[in-house]
Order: structure tokens, then sequence, then C-alpha cells
């Protein structure tokens, strides 16, 4: 990573600023029933176990939509999508239209009084993976305390913040009455929420080690060729944990469509749902997921795999046949 990207500050507060009123005062809409508690993804596709802690969660979008789902998800058969929980949060839900960029999980997370978490990383958030982890404060308190690779954060209400979550931090509310709720939202990083950071960023954000997507299309294309279409792929190219994707043997691999309408691709015993990066259709991502990985029907019956990671652009093309049966 570029010596500008390291020396970048752990947060930065976005240039938009909201109702700090409205915000709480929609709550009354979606607590009279006890959120369920926050739980783990990963990369692997499976569910964590609940936190120990009074950290509870209320998916406003989520895989599937799934309403009781308080894990942040990746990529997996079905993409993100609202939860019935939005629709009683329109000023909420306003704002995250707002916002210039795809949306993966967007939660409501509540830290009880008392609660502290104990110290971690989530490493999928990074810029030069293209995924960024936003908050917006909604309730909290002097004694609710966002610790950031070291630095004390309180964050005020009605503010939207991005955070560095790759870098190890923990949260801590020690106030004996107040419950500290954000809405956390899970992002890919875009050219047009990078104009939404403060100018001492502008410069990383243009030349350093970022990876930026383009904005999802209003009316996602279809596949470009017939379906079903089968191929064979690195084994890595879906592992989210490999550090060489392209590397692997060649492993079966077949891009189908299922009812929902959304193509996916199934490899190893998994299906990904996915998602085209532009509005042609002709390069499609993860679901769940950044340009980080992405692949293109060449128009003679391959793929070329595309790998990036901050201005790093790696390939393959495989050569494969589409099915019409």
């Amino acid at each position: 990573m570029s010596t500008a990207c390291t020396a970048a500050a752990e947060a930065a507060q976005l240039a938009p600023v909201f109702d700090a009123d409205r915000l709480p005062a929609e709550l009354d809409a979606v607590t009279s029933h006890t959120w369920n508690p926050q739980r783990i993804h990963t990369y692997g596709g499976q569910v964590g176990q609940p936190a120990a802690i009074d950290w509870r969660v209320l998916p406003l979008r989520s895989l599937g939509g799934d309403a009781e789902r308080t894990d942040p998800g990746g990529p997996g058969p079905q993409p993100f999508a609202p939860t019935r929980w939005l629709e009683h949060l329109p000023y909420l839900a306003e704002i995250l239209a707002q916002l210039p960029a795809p949306l993966n999980a967007v939660r409501l997370m509540a830290l009880g009084p008392g609660a502290v978490a104990s110290p971690h990383c989530d490493p999928k958030y990074r810029l030069d993976r293209g995924l960024v982890r936003l908050h917006i404060p909604i309730v909290t308190d002097p004694q609710a305390v966002l610790v950031l690779d070291g630095v004390e954060h309180r964050w005020q209400p009605g503010t939207l913040w991005f955070g560095d979550f790759s870098r190890e931090h923990l949260v801590r509310n020690t106030s004996q009455t107040v419950t500290r709720v954000h809405a956390v939202i899970d992002a890919l990083l875009t050219a047009e929420l990078a104009a939404w950071f403060p100018p001492t960023w502008q410069d990383l954000l243009t030349h350093g080690e970022v990876l930026l997507n383009r904005t999802a299309p209003d009316t996602p294309p279809a596949w470009p060729v017939g379906l079903p279409y089968e191929a064979l792929l690195p084994s890595g190219f879906a592992d989210f944990d490999a550090a060489a994707p392209l590397d692997g043997s060649l492993i079966p691999a077949r891009i189908d469509h299922p009812p929902a309408g959304v193509p996916t691709l199934t490899i190893a015993g998994r299906a990904f749902a996915l998602a085209p990066v532009d509005n042609d259709g002709k390069q499609w991502r993860f679901s769940g997921w950044s340009e980080q990985r992405t692949l293109q029907p060449d128009g003679n019956g391959g793929l070329l795999l595309r790998v990036r990671r901050g201005r790093a652009l790696a390939d393959r093309h495989i050569t494969a046949a589409p099915r019409t049966s």
C-alpha cells in the first residue's frame, strides 16, 4: 500500500449533516420488540454465534431482505434487499436513497448500558478493496465511545462518518442509562461517494491505493450470453480469503438464471448472486462484494476474470463454451 494510504487518518466526517431530531423520533416505530443479538459473518458464508454483550441489531437491508438476520452478510446466493423494518423509518430511508453508492447491509445497532466489545478488526472494509463502512449516530452519550486504532471517537447524532474498520477497534458504553444507537451502512466506494469526503482526503482517494466502483444501474441488464453457461474457473476466484484469486486448479462452474431473476454462479458447492457493474451488462461482480473481482464474457465463449487491489489490476482469460440448453 502506498505511503499516502498508510498515512490516512482512521476516520473522516463526510459532507452531509442530517436532522438529529427526526432520526431518533422514528425509533419509536421499531422499538416495540426486542432486537436480536449482533452476529458475525465469515467469507465462507457461515453466521457466527450471537454477541456475548448487550449489542443488538435491527436489519434494514440484509441478504434477501431477511428481517431477522443481524449479521452483515457477504457474497452468497441472494442479493441484499430492504427489510420490512425500513418501511417504518421514512426519513432514514430517504437518507439511504441519497447515498451515491451501491449498498450492502444496513443495520440499526444498539449498544446497551455497560456493554464493552472486545478489540477486533473487520478486514474486508478497506479502501483498496472498495468496501466501506459508514455510521450515522442516532442516539448517543458522552460515555459511549468508539476506539478506532487507539483514537477515541464520540460521533454526534445526525453526522455521517467513515471509519477504517480494518484497523483494530472496539466500542464501549459506560453510561448507566443510555443505549447508543447507530445506523451502520456497508457500501461500495464510488467516485461520487468519495466526493463527500473532506478535502484533506481527496489526494488519497484520487491517487492512492483506493478501489473506486461504478454506481449500479437503475435497471439491471441481462447476462449477455445464453444461460446456463458452464466454464472452468480457478478454485481461488470464489474464495474471499485467497491471496491469489486467479490461481489454483480449474474447477467446474455454472452460471444460471434462478427464479428470482438474478444470474447466479455456482462453484465448489456454493452459489453466488452476480450483479452488473455498469449499464451494458458486460462486466459482473459478486453481489455483496466490490469490483475487486469481476467476470466478463468475451463474446467467443470465454470469460475474462479480473482482480483489482487498489490501483493494481490482474486478469486471466478462461476459454469456455456456453450452453444453450
